[in-house]
């Protein structure tokens, strides 16, 4: 099986619990809209010195997770 590294990264699944969701429950709503904007800006950024199209479906998948935030506001 080939690795996914935009919706699954291998080193952000360690255990039961997927990094995102902890960080998530640590969060309170408003600091969680921001955390997924700044990283969303963050992969865009860097996405032309870096990963390039990798780095554009990245900031989608953090863009796709504030749109169900805001959704179930």
């Amino acid at each position: 099986m080939t690795e996914d590294l935009v919706n699954h990264p291998p080193h952000y699944n360690q255990g039961d619990v997927e990094c995102i969701d902890a960080i998530r429950a640590m969060l309170s709503h408003e600091e969680y809209i921001g955390y997924l904007r700044g990283n969303s800006l963050k992969y865009r950024w860097r996405f032309r010195f870096k990963n390039g199209v990798e780095d554009l479906k990245k900031a989608e998948w953090y863009e796709e997770r504030l749109l169900e935030v805001l959704a179930h506001a």
